[in-house]
């Protein structure tokens, strides 16, 4: 198995092995069986970080992968209401996602994943036996270089409806980056193309900002108006976040503030169509 060392890069195996934790319960969200050899020796050393800490192993696997589960199937479940209305479909900063390998898909959908080439190559390596759901084109690409004519060149169609995927993405790009990205998923699409996106508020990304650790040291980009964001650039926007009803799936007890209080640490799930 090829390594990863870009912290960066690591960071779709860490998702992958929550994933596969997650795989472990009865009450599990999703199906992903592909999980565990995509996370390979991160799973162990995930769960060998978890148990020096102390405590509750069960107690603690379940409340550090309930915001990937729970956003997991949120996105299964988005993608899925909405592409029996279009077949084309664009997952960006794809990481280790298999939705292309275990989502029902209707026939012909055309799914699109972009991420950076050693990404890319450890996943289709590891998948090289397995028989995606649909038509699937892995894209090398760095999303803050220019990317579209690499997407056109592999036969995506601009003139038809798209549902765009940026599934733990956003808050990785600086606020430049974000702006410019989805300018071109707008230029590329047409009324009727649907978008999904997570990001995290402005007190989260600052908080983020004085962490060391794998994941968050990499945060760029927070906004407390994810709605506005995405009106910018003409998409009429949804926001929930994971624990509101319709983004709980029985793995949140306490009620959030509502979105109307300022100043706090969040995640929004968003789901939006451009009219």
């Amino acid at each position: 198995m090829s390594e990863i060392d870009n912290s960066l890069s690591r960071i779709p195996l860490v998702m992958a092995a929550k994933r596969a934790i997650e795989m472990e319960r009865s009450d599990r969200l999703f199906e992903d069986y592909f999980a565990v050899q995509l996370a390979d020796s991160e799973l162990t050393a995930l769960i060998e970080k978890w148990q020096k800490q102390g405590g509750d192993i069960a107690r603690c696997k379940a409340l550090r992968t309930r915001f990937v589960a729970v956003r997991t199937r949120f996105f299964d479940d988005f993608l899925l209401s909405v592409v029996a209305q279009l077949r084309q479909v664009v997952i960006l900063g794809a990481g280790m996602d298999t939705r292309a390998f275990r989502l029902p898909w209707p026939s012909a959908t055309h799914l699109y994943e972009v991420d950076r080439p050693e990404v890319l190559e450890r996943k289709n390596l590891v998948l090289k036996d397995s028989t995606p759901q649909c038509y699937r084109e892995a894209i090398a690409a760095d999303l803050g270089q220019p990317w579209s004519h690499l997407l056109i060149n592999k036969g995506y169609k601009p003139d038809l409806p798209t549902v765009w995927l940026m599934e733990g993405l956003l808050m990785y790009l600086n606020k430049p980056e974000v702006n410019d990205l989805l300018k071109t998923i707008s230029d590329l699409s047409v009324p009727g193309s649907y978008l999904g996106a997570d990001l995290v508020s402005v007190k989260s990304l600052e908080v983020a900002l004085k962490s060391n650790g794998l994941i968050r040291q990499h945060w760029r980009f927070g906004t407390d108006e994810p709605e506005k964001l995405f009106s910018i650039h003409g998409w009429q926007a949804s926001v929930l976040q994971p624990g509101d009803e319709g983004a709980n799936f029985g793995r949140y007890t306490k009620k959030l503030p509502s979105l109307e209080v300022p100043g706090l640490r969040r995640s929004f799930f968003v789901t939006a169509r451009n009219w």
